[in-house]
């Protein structure tokens, strides 16, 4: 089964260890589903600040994600919830701190349903 990629730009509203977004500028993040590994998750990567950071990963449940388009959703390390009609915001909890991050809502929705596709397809014998 293929691996779904979205690459997308957000504005990160509250981070502890992540690149500044005072000048209203967005920063790139990779949102991932390897229906392989656990077909009941996805992948968001955040980049970390400052030159030679790594990407923070969170994995947590696609229907997390999709529960959190049309309401608030969550209450461990990631909560999601609609802001406005065109926007969702992402909180993301660790070790490092928290990280408040605004999605524009139709990647969230193009990417949900594209996981639901893949996983749908028949396996090759």
């Amino acid at each position: 089964m293929p691996v779904v990629e979205e690459y997308a730009r957000v504005h990160v509203l509250t981070d502890a260890d992540a690149p500044g977004d005072e000048d209203g500028s967005t920063v790139p993040v990779v949102l991932r589903y390897d229906p392989g590994g656990d077909p009941r998750s996805v992948l968001v990567g955040l980049p970390g600040r400052g030159p030679g950071a790594r990407v923070r990963e969170f994995v947590f449940a696609r229907e997390l994600l999709e529960r959190g388009l049309r309401g608030p959703a969550g209450t461990g390390e990631v909560r999601v919830w609609p802001c406005g009609r065109v926007r969702t915001v992402v909180e993301f909890h660790s070790a490092q701190g928290c990280s408040v991050v605004q999605f524009d809502a139709q990647v969230l929705m193009r990417f949900v349903r594209k996981t639901y596709a893949v996983a749908a397809e028949p396996v090759a014998r």
